[in-house]
């Protein structure tokens, strides 16, 4: 315990009272004032964190006893529970737990712990000149009594630090409050120190099982040791964590509450550890419902290299609203250079009409943990450099870097296209990839092993760059996968498999290849596997939804499977043959793809450890080839390009302002016949037009394309009322399209003497105009109804009167603004009045995309709207 202490050494006994960390600091100082300025400072800064924790994790009485001799500072800080050992930490640079001690390896060349019967010592030694090589001593109290071992399967690591590193905050935050301030957060004394013994025995516990694996996978599954009796002390554990969190919430703690993935992440961690010490069973991470973003997929630590290498724009921005990555794509899309994005805050992407909502909403989901869009698609603009607006559909989710922060990832799909030529994926992307951690080596000589380095980094490198070859030699993306699993198979494993899960969460096996070409694979183990359910266990069904890689030593027997897919997956290693096997996630844009297996059916070579690391590489290089297939394929189909070339640029009045928007659906990548217009006619009134044609395909877009191109001439023609001009075009539509149908509103915006605006309008089957007057007042312009086009075009037809008062708004809108299964049109046109009211004085943009943004985000349906704003 380095130099003894000299008799009579001065000493401080204190309270364990927040306050006496300070006068513990002045303690030393007064007693060191003779030694270097410089040590005084780093022996005042390291006993303030002793005696931090004397205070908060051993609550008893604690004596600081500090000297110098001979240039050599030494200081003890003694408190009366041995029992309650160190907690380590990871020694991360943005922690914000744990810092003690690791600022005591940092700058203390001799420090360590003594527990003795009755007391434990931390103690450290500092130089005035220089200091000899740094040594540490700390020691870890083991669990005492009688322990049970607590299986957690599939732990994503990143998530449980910042997990661990947001209740400690918590905890202490409390104990503050409670302490210092007098605030009452319903939490008893006695409640409060026992879940801090609780927290300290989880962490050490944890670390101490965690330290006993290689952390070779973004999830561990772990056997950590527990004293017996430990449930009801989680429980409380949990429930002062709950309290902790209301207070937090209510501002009355200087900590923010957690975010949704790291609350349920804790409650699932203290509900495995209680219930497995009371006699539950394990449920791994990875099978629990509920869990953020409705599927625990997204397992692996936040990493920058994904976001650069990623095929569809996407930003990180961190819990200060400041970007830390962005990929080509997304910066190409706003006309901006990566590098210039880099570090500045988000709101530079966000049109200035939305600004003060963005901060609102992040501002809110920091302060009360409640999300408003995570997960979700949604539609708004986004501002290019240029000032232009460009219409996205954005989607955000969290993610946890492995120093335990919380990065925020937002994807960018264009709903129009780029300012420029589309973007290209850089040359080489495979090239950019981190390399995976060191292969397995035998004992060599140093001359032999460092030549057995060089050629196993080139056989690593050369398997990753023919994998990648592979998958891109062929655009079928099922015959570049055989191709990869061949060359698996030729240099890794005996047999290979790849699973890929579709749109819907589906299963297909697409291909399995065996490094014999006389074995015969039964046709019957490819095509549609069983689903993944929530409680299907096995390893395929985990890799599935989300963990992994997974290093699989024993292959279970076909007797002991406990799904419909673990069978399938078992009878197919039943029929090739397997003593070991590597399972790994094809992971793409935080989402699971599918599932690579490499086999090994030999005793003598199974795969090991060290052989994780480079399938995980495997599997990343494999999964971008699929999601850059899949895009790929997807934009043979989707046709929204051609479907906003089709859309008008708006006219410009003097005495009216408009605005309009189009969504695509959030489902469905084909062409929509959602449709709007506006033009001047000669007379000078203003033509109002909105249309939906049936049908999602390229029939729909052309047919979309003719029924506007001959409404503006039969509108230019001979500017007869509304209805004439809707009854022309039903029968030239109904000739030319005889099968097709669509609904449409045309109307008429004059400006009569006197200022007023006066609307003329008819309808064809579509929904009915919503006119909103400036105080808020709404009316549904129902007075010209008419069949759909394409029905009975000789009908005769009604044309609407209406007039609009100076500053009110007219809103002409399709079905997808609005409708929902399952629920009657007057519910939803009455949720339309409601939230327009609200907007009546709204600047017209703002109403617009207020209502895209409130009412279109979850819409299966192309919207399109037409909103129109008199001026006097």
């Amino acid at each position: 315990m380095g130099i003894p202490s000299p008799t009579g050494a001065p000493s401080r006994r204190l309270s364990p009272a927040p306050e006496n960390v300070a006068l513990a600091r002045r303690f030393v100082r007064s007693v060191l004032g003779s030694v270097t300025p410089d040590v005084v400072d780093t022996a005042e800064l390291l006993v303030g964190e002793l005696a931090t924790n004397a205070v908060l994790h051993a609550r008893t009485e604690f004596e600081v006893r500090a000297w110098a001799d001979a240039g050599r500072v030494q200081v003890r800080v003694s408190d009366l529970r041995p029992e309650a050992g160190l907690v380590p930490h990871e020694h991360h640079p943005y922690a914000c737990t744990g810092r003690g001690l690791a600022l005591m390896e940092e700058l203390a060349p001799s420090h360590g712990v003594h527990s003795g019967a009755d007391r434990k010592t931390v103690w450290f030694e500092l130089w005035s000149e220089q200091a000899p090589p740094p040594t540490s001593a700390w020691e870890v109290v083991a669990p005492a009594g009688r322990t049970v071992n607590v299986t957690l399967v599939d732990v994503p690591y990143a998530l449980y630090w910042a997990a661990q590193q947001h209740w400690e905050g918590l905890l202490r935050e409390l104990y503050l409050a409670e302490r210092v301030d007098g605030r009452q957060t319903a939490v008893l004394p006695a409640d409060l120190a026992l879940a801090q013994d609780v927290s300290n025995l989880v962490c050490a516990s944890m670390t101490a099982a965690v330290q006993q694996e290689t952390p070779d996978s973004s999830t561990l599954s772990l056997l950590v040791a527990f004293p017996a009796g430990a449930a009801p002390g989680v429980v409380t554990l949990r429930h002062v964590l709950d309290r902790a969190e209301a207070a937090a919430q209510q501002g009355s703690l200087l900590a923010l509450p957690a975010l949704p993935q790291i609350r349920a992440f804790r409650d699932w961690l203290f509900g495995q550890i209680a219930g497995q010490l009371t006699g539950g069973d394990p449920t791994a991470w990875t099978l629990t419902p509920g869990a953020p973003g409705d599927t625990p997929t997204e397992l692996s630590p936040w990493d920058a290299g994904e976001v650069v290498a990623a095929g569809v724009p996407t930003i990180a921005a961190d819990d200060l609203n400041r970007i830390i990555a962005v990929n080509t794509p997304a910066a190409n899309l706003l006309g901006w250079s990566a590098a210039d994005l880099i570090g500045q805050r988000l709101t530079v992407l966000i049109p200035e009409h939305l600004r003060d909502r963005h901060v609102n909403a992040f501002t809110s989901l920091l302060l009360t943990g409640q999300p408003r869009i995570l997960g979700r698609s949604i539609p708004l603009p986004a501002l290019h450099r240029d000032g232009r607006l460009i219409p996205i559909r954005l989607h955000i989710q969290t993610q946890e870097a492995v120093d335990g922060r919380t990065v925020f990832v937002a994807q960018l799909t264009a709903r129009t296209a780029p300012p420029g030529p589309l973007p290209v994926p850089p040359a080489g992307r495979y090239a950019t990839r981190p390399e995976p951690g060191p292969v397995h080596l035998p004992t060599t000589t140093k001359r032999t092993k460092r030549a057995s380095v060089d050629r196993a980094a080139l056989d690593r490198l050369s398997l990753l760059a023919d994998t990648g070859s592979a998958l891109t030699s062929t655009l079928n993306l099922e015959e570049g996968l055989r191709r990869v699993c061949h060359v698996l198979t030729q240099r890794l494993a005996d047999w290979c498999v790849v699973d890929l899960v579709d749109e819907q969460g589906r299963v297909d096996r697409v291909c399995i290849v065996h490094r014999d070409p006389r074995v015969q694979v039964d046709e019957a183990h490819l095509g549609r596997l069983p689903p993944v359910c929530d409680d299907t266990r096995g390893s395929l069904p985990r890799v599935l939804r989300g963990a992994g890689p997974l290093l699989v030593t024993r292959i279970p027997p076909l007797s002991g499977a406990q799904s419909a897919l673990e069978i399938r997956q078992l009878e197919l290693f039943e029929e090739l043959g397997g003593r070991s096997a590597v399972l790994a996630p094809l992971r793409a844009r935080r989402e699971v793809l599918g599932a690579l297996t490499l086999a090994r059916t030999r005793d003598e070579h199974p795969f090991s450890k060290e052989d994780v690391q480079l399938v995980a590489e495997l599997a990343r290089g494999i999964a971008l080839g699929v999601d850059n297939a899949r895009l790929h394929q997807q934009t043979q189909y989707t046709a929204e390009h051609l479907q906003r070339a089709l859309l008008p640029d708006l006219p410009e009045v003097d005495h009216l302002e408009l605005v309009a928007r189009y969504v695509p659906s959030s489902t469905n990548a084909e062409v929509g016949g959602d449709w709007y217009d506006a033009f001047a006619l000669p007379g000078g009134e203003t033509v109002l037009v909105i249309g939906d044609v049936a049908g999602h395909d390229l029939r729909a877009a052309v047919f979309m394309s003719t029924l506007r191109n001959m409404l503006r001439g039969f509108a230019v023609d001979q500017q007869e009322p509304p209805s004439d001009v809707l009854r022309r075009l039903d029968r030239a539509s109904h000739l030319l399209y005889p099968q097709s149908t669509a609904s449409c509103v045309y109307a008429l915006v004059s400006a009569e003497d006197g200022g007023r605006s006066e609307l003329r309008h008819s309808s064809a089957g579509h929904l009915p105009p919503l006119l909103i007057t400036r105080e808020g007042a709404t009316r549904y312009l129902d007075t010209g109804p008419g069949l759909l086009l394409g029905v009975e075009p000789d009908l005769p037809r009604n044309t609407g009167y209406d007039e609009l008062p100076p500053h009110s708004t007219l809103l002409l809108y399709t079905d997808g603004l609005i409708e929902r299964r399952g629920e009657p049109l007057d519910d939803a046109m009455a949720r339309l009045s409601r939230h327009t009211a609200a907007l009546a004085q709204a600047p017209l943009d703002v109403f617009c995309d207020e209502l895209i943004i409130t009412l279109g985000a979850d819409s299966t349906d192309d919207i399109a709207l037409l909103a129109v704003r008199p001026l006097r």
